[in-house]
């Protein structure tokens, strides 16, 4: 059986959405860049205040059901035991790592020209 997450997200004005996964870190990225409909798409929950990682998917499950029907208040306090300052968890996945003396531009016109190279020798 495979592992599963359970999971705390929070939006700007303080809205907390539930969720359950078996890959994190594809499914934080789906809730940032909008491809998973549904309630935390609607209202923008985006940041990471809590997860919990579980050596089965129906564990994960029955976790989300409970804390689903906790009070705001307890939700609340679960995070903050982890996660004092509210920071959110995830800020950096998926970003892009510079080295030293890089910078944006540069990686993106790296990136363009390695892009442009690949199409070039998959059509020759």
């Amino acid at each position: 059986m495979a592992a599963g997450y359970t999971y705390i997200l929070g939006s700007d004005s303080g809205t907390l959405y539930i969720g359950v996964t078996s890959n994190l870190f594809k499914r934080i990225l789906q809730h940032r860049d909008g491809t998973y409909e549904g309630f935390s798409k609607k209202y923008g929950c985006y940041r990471l205040l809590y997860y919990e990682q579980f050596e089965e998917i129906t564990i994960a499950i029955g976790r989300e059901k409970q804390l689903k029907g906790w009070t705001r208040a307890k939700k609340l306090n679960l995070i903050l035991t982890k996660n004092p300052t509210c920071k959110d968890l995830a800020e950096h996945w998926g970003a892009t790592i510079l080295f030293a003396g890089e910078s944006i531009e540069e990686y993106e016109a790296c990136s363009l020209a390695l892009c442009s190279e690949l199409g070039s020798k998959e059509k020759g």
